[in-house]
């Protein structure tokens, strides 16, 4: 699988458009899980922030490369992981594989009309010794990412509709549970801390600034989470990368957007600022939008 690009012109409208298609497909083959499964990673910004309706000043989301699903605990304890993987399969996804050509069993794709798509599968740590990242096998070909915090996204989270058409041209409406913007904050901060991705940066931060009426209504959701472990973890991320201008957050959002040297190479954020600003002023416009939301937001949790 290549790797996820470092910027937002590597994203395109149509990838979202077929995630979301793809999304849609699993939603009618597995309604019946629906509370046990739960959309992170790169797709849950433009559930959880309508694209049709965007706050003042605000671009569309860039989207995402892939569909990531949580699953809850229980499909292991009751087995019922065993139904969910060969359901899949006659819907005609299958393991991927990965650069040496090796089965990815956390990972499946389904190709239709000449479009592959895939679907991580993230599970939370259920023994101390469970470590982040790390594979747990759930059948033989089917296994999952052991994903710190994850079960946050099972008590902060927002039931989503998708319409339009799936993956195989159908049209179709579901309901489906996204991951809460508190929940969403958490893993993605944690994601940050662990991998330093420039696009995890760009989700947190976008996320924050455009979710609700203000910055108000994420803390509103973070708050009932911050006695968890995962969630105090997150602050101090959030506080330790994310609250100077010079600190790896808001430079890594400035890098994705492209205004890293004063030039935006898409849409969005970067061309916004780009043109009211220009050159070095644009990226320093940028980092502080990024310390200022992230620094309403601490102080609105009461950090």
């Amino acid at each position: 699988m290549p790797k996820k690009p470092t910027k937002a012109s590597g994203y395109s409208p149509k990838t979202v458009e077929i995630v979301k298609a793809t999304c849609l497909y699993v939603a009618t083959k597995l309604g019946d899980f629906v509370d046990e499964l739960a959309i992170v990673g790169g797709l849950a910004p433009s559930l959880l922030v309508p694209q049709t309706t965007l706050p003042a000043g605000a671009e569309p989301h860039v989207g995402t490369m892939d569909l990531d699903l949580g699953l809850a605990v229980a499909l292991l304890k009751e087995e019922r992981y065993r139904t969910l993987s060969e359901r899949l399969r006659r819907a005609g996804f299958s393991p991927d594989t990965n650069e040496e050509g090796n089965p990815t069993r956390q990972r499946w794709k389904i190709e239709e009309t000449g479009t592959k798509v895939t679907v991580d599968f993230l599970i939370s740590p259920m023994s101390p010794g469970d470590v982040g990242g790390k594979i747990r096998d759930l059948e033989k070909d089917f296994a999952a990412v052991i994903t710190p915090g994850l079960h946050l996204a099972f008590q902060d989270r927002s039931r989503e509709k998708l319409s339009g058409k799936t993956i195989t041209g159908e049209m179709a409406s579901r309901e489906v549970w996204a991951c809460g913007p508190g929940a969403y904050v958490v893993l993605k901060t944690l994601a940050f801390g662990s991998r330093g991705e420039n696009k995890d940066a760009y989700d947190l931060f976008y996320v924050i600034r455009n979710y609700g009426r203000s910055v108000e209504d994420v803390a509103e959701r973070l708050t009932p989470l911050l006695k968890d472990p995962d969630a105090k973890k997150a602050v101090e991320i959030l506080k330790r990368d994310f609250t100077h201008i010079e600190s790896l957050g808001p430079r890594r959002v400035a890098e994705f957007l492209g205004v890293d040297r004063g030039i935006s190479e898409t849409g969005g954020y970067g061309a916004a600022y780009g043109a009211a600003y220009g050159g070095t002023d644009a990226e320093s416009a940028l980092r502080a939008d990024v310390v200022g939301f992230v620094g309403q937001l601490l102080q609105r949790i009461g950090v």
